[in-house]
């Protein structure tokens, strides 16, 4: 029994030498990459001047899009940093999704809206349009509220907005995101400069938690005081900085975040817009919106634009935490599982040979593998076949990697942006990372678990409430 157990566990080696090696190689090429796309992105703002773009003859028009469910205690203030976005020709959209609480009132009574008669194409399918909301005063001619029954996902409400917009682009955030003044025009830019087609672009995404905030508006910049909201900090650094970029440069970016993302209306709707069942929307519409313009034989790009744009509150506890990644980690699979067909289908190219495979292998199956890794050295260390020098060298290698990356990257995102509002700041970033890998991934893989269990359970989906504080008692002190 022994022997079978030795000969198991060297195989099991075997495996996740090959597996790790191939993992830290592939990371390795997506950290040089978007090293060369930030560089590239840097060197371009210097010949193509944003402020030449706004004077242009030709300027495409933006639709923003913000569904709101039971905001009433920020909308105001939220509403009136959507409409302080710097660009000329733009409309701003607020979906009141069956909200229980004052939320419409509260628009109805600040803005001076009344009930218009609206034009009303439902080229989306969504839960019933109550009615059409428009301001009698001029100063807020650009908005446009949108009052429809609840349909259970911010999907729904998203594709009434889109259902309602008058432009070409839309831009899909959240209500209570905080967003650079500069946003549309730095999103629209690869829609103007680009002779291939771009039917999306994203940028990236910052904690508000601990920063001041005052009348829905970005006063400064703070390192989140929680542990969560700091370990998500790291993360979001990462994937922002790093594989985002990377995988723009690969044209094979499959995730434009939910939190702000810049859409060809057109093709998004040819696509059938956001799947209102989706646990992961953003990923979902962005994989289906590749697909059929594969399917139309069209050429296309998704970009990502290396900026901080916008501003957002994560979850700041465990349990909220854990609750979202469950959620995420439903999204991904249930989006993989999906669009299964696509897989190594020469008719899908990088996506199906690529990007696809990463996410499958890279993405859901690290956690899955990490878990039955623990299994197997638990039985090998009391069975007295565990390799300690092996296991030992190779967490060592793993971590070694893991923080030079982490470091990078926060390197790269001070030189580039400061962040920070100090060195105390940095410091305590640099020493979040180095218990991460302990601290912190092990709750990042249960919750991704916990969400495959839900998903092969087929428990039922529901979104669950982010319980966030509110942009108003973040002021830092």
């Amino acid at each position: 029994m022994k022997e079978i157990l030795y000969q198991f566990y060297t195989g099991f080696e075997y495996f996740i030498a090959f597996f790790s090696s191939a993992y830290l190689l592939f990371y390795m090429f997506l950290a040089f990459l978007s090293y060369y796309a930030v560089k590239k992105y840097i060197n371009s703002k210097h010949y193509i001047h944003e402020e030449l773009l706004l004077k242009a003859k030709y300027i495409k028009g933006v639709s923003v899009i913000a569904p709101a469910y039971n905001e009433g205690l920020t909308i105001v203030d939220n509403v009136k940093s959507l409409m302080s976005l710097n660009y000329p020709k733009s409309e701003i959209i607020i979906i009141n999704d069956g909200s229980t609480d004052d939320t419409l009132q509260k628009l109805i009574d600040e803005f001076n809206l009344v009930k218009v008669d609206f034009y009303y194409r439902e080229q989306i399918k969504t839960q019933p349009v109550k009615g059409h909301y428009k301001s009698t005063n001029p100063i807020y001619s650009k908005l446009l509220v949108v009052d429809k029954k609840n349909g259970k996902s911010k999907a729904d409400a998203s594709n009434a907005g889109i259902n309602s917009s008058r432009y070409p682009l839309f831009i899909c955030t959240d209500v209570d995101c905080i967003l650079k003044k500069d946003t549309i025009i730095k999103l629209v830019k690869p829609f103007l400069i680009y002779e291939k087609r771009v039917i999306a672009t994203g940028a990236a995404i910052r904690i508000s938690n601990s920063c001041e905030v005052k009348d829905g508006f970005l006063l400064k910049v703070h390192f989140p005081k929680g542990w969560y909201p700091r370990f998500q900090e790291l993360e979001y650094i990462r994937s922002f900085l790093f594989g985002r970029m990377a995988w723009s440069q690969l044209n094979g970016l499959l995730l434009v975040s939910g939190g702000l993302g810049m859409f060809d209306k057109e093709i998004a709707i040819a696509a059938g817009g956001y799947w209102h069942k989706s646990l992961g929307e953003d990923m979902e519409l962005i994989t289906r919106m590749r697909k059929y313009m594969y399917d139309t034989k069209q050429k296309f790009l998704i970009k990502y634009i290396p900026e901080s744009l916008c501003w957002t509150e994560v979850p700041s506890t465990r349990e909220v935490f854990i609750r979202q990644r469950t959620r995420w980690a439903r999204g991904l699979i249930q989006t993989l599982q999906l669009h299964k067909k696509m897989f190594f289908n020469p008719k899908y190219g990088r996506t199906a040979f690529l990007t696809l495979p990463y996410f499958f292998s890279f993405e859901f199956l690290v956690p899955i593998i990490e878990f039955l890794g623990l299994i197997v050295i638990v039985i090998a260390y009391f069975s007295g076949v565990l390799n300690v020098a092996f296991f030992m060298w190779s967490i060592l290698a793993v971590y070694i990697f893991y923080i030079n990356i982490t470091m990078i990257s926060i390197l790269l995102d001070e030189i580039l942006y400061k962040s920070y509002a100090s060195l105390r700041e940095l410091i305590i970033l640099i020493g979040m990372a180095i218990i991460e890998p302990i601290v912190y991934h092990p709750v990042s893989i249960y919750s991704s678990l916990k969400g495959y269990w839900h998903f092969f359970r087929k428990k039922e989906q529901q979104w669950g409430n982010m319980q966030r504080r509110g942009f108003s008692i973040q002021k830092n002190k």
